[in-house]
């Protein structure tokens, strides 16, 4: 799967279900880049070789895309971890 279809993805993900977007938001702050801020777009994301080996050692290939269903629970069970 090529970084901007996952990106895609939780796009999608934001749009059908707008209570997703705080958690793709903490998601998104969790595994930004080291010193975003420096370089275009300025956005806090994940460097797109951590996004292919996150993928690689979750499903054995780059190109397998992760069902939105485990997304939303991966999200949903963030947000269970944080609270005390």
């Amino acid at each position: 799967m090529h970084y901007t279809s996952f990106l895609r993805q939780l796009a999608g993900l934001a749009l059908r279900d707008p209570r997703l977007v705080p958690l793709l938001l903490g998601a998104a702050w969790r595994f930004r880049a080291r010193h975003w801020y420096r370089r275009a777009p300025f956005l806090p994301l994940p460097p797109p070789d951590y996004v292919e080996w996150r993928l690689r050692t979750a499903y054995g290939d780059v190109t397998e895309a992760p069902p939105a269903a485990e997304l939303v629970r991966y999200l949903r069970w963030t947000k269970r971890m944080q609270k005390p």
